[in-house]
């Protein structure tokens, strides 16, 4: 590796909106860590991009195990020694139409395990590699069902509540950090993946060329903030 060659890691990479944003992250020049819990189909899209000649390796993490997210955390400043990047694309979606208070309890621990505490526990073991440089760019893949607006709205209870929580922890992280370390929440849109099934009008390559132009932005720039398309949404 390059000793100026950006490091950028994306979660859930191995499909969807993450193997996009890998795919254009490693077209712009970064060294790209593409992370899965699968370690069989995150080698398989590793592959398929490295035929392409892109720079893309492979570490396995499980966001919904804090000692998975510890370990890819190590090997990462092992082999790279640093992260300029961190984009917490991986997300689960278990909800169906039932009021919150009639699920399985057991479906909102599930999801908050994954959407929040796995997004919170992978920000808190790879931060300290942007930390010692000074500068990274944090960008949180979150949902317009994250928005305050839609608390008012029935249905989804379990996936609402798990991005309106990501997005008070992006804010927060964003106010108590004072480096050049910008962490941003973004709203890909519905789109036409596993989880938004394949009636949604937007693309994956569309979804992560709305999302990387924060993966870019200069000091200057936002932090904080709840994005879609560019501009800024109310949270």
């Amino acid at each position: 590796m390059k000793k100026h060659t950006k490091v950028a890691l994306v979660t859930g990479g191995n499909r969807g909106i993450g193997y996009e944003l890998v795919r254009q992250l490693a077209m712009d020049g970064f060294k790209v860590i593409l992370t899965s819990r699968n370690s069989e189909s995150g080698h398989a899209a590793v592959q398929k991009l490295k035929e392409s000649h892109l720079d893309v390796s492979f570490v396995v993490m499980d966001i919904s195990s804090e000692a998975s997210i510890r370990q890819a955390a190590a090997t990462v400043n092992e082999q790279y020694g640093r992260l300029d990047v961190l984009i917490n694309n991986a997300g689960i979606y278990l909800d169906k139409n039932q009021k919150l208070v009639n699920m399985d309890p057991s479906v909102l621990e599930k999801t908050l395990t994954t959407n929040f505490f796995g997004t919170y526990y992978v920000i808190r073991s790879f931060m300290p590699l942007m930390e010692q440089q000074a500068y990274g760019r944090i960008i949180n893949v979150s949902s317009g069902y994250g928005a305050m607006s839609e608390m008012s709205s029935p249905g989804v209870g379990a996936y609402k509540l798990s991005k309106f929580i990501l997005n008070g922890l992006t804010q927060l992280i964003a106010a108590e950090n004072k480096k050049d370390i910008k962490i941003n929440a973004v709203d890909p849109g519905w789109v036409s993946s596993d989880m938004g099934g394949p009636s949604a009008p937007r693309t994956p390559q569309q979804a992560a060329r709305s999302i990387l132009w924060l993966a870019t932005i200069g000091p200057e720039g936002p932090s904080g903030g709840f994005f879609k398309d560019g501009k800024q949404i109310n949270w």
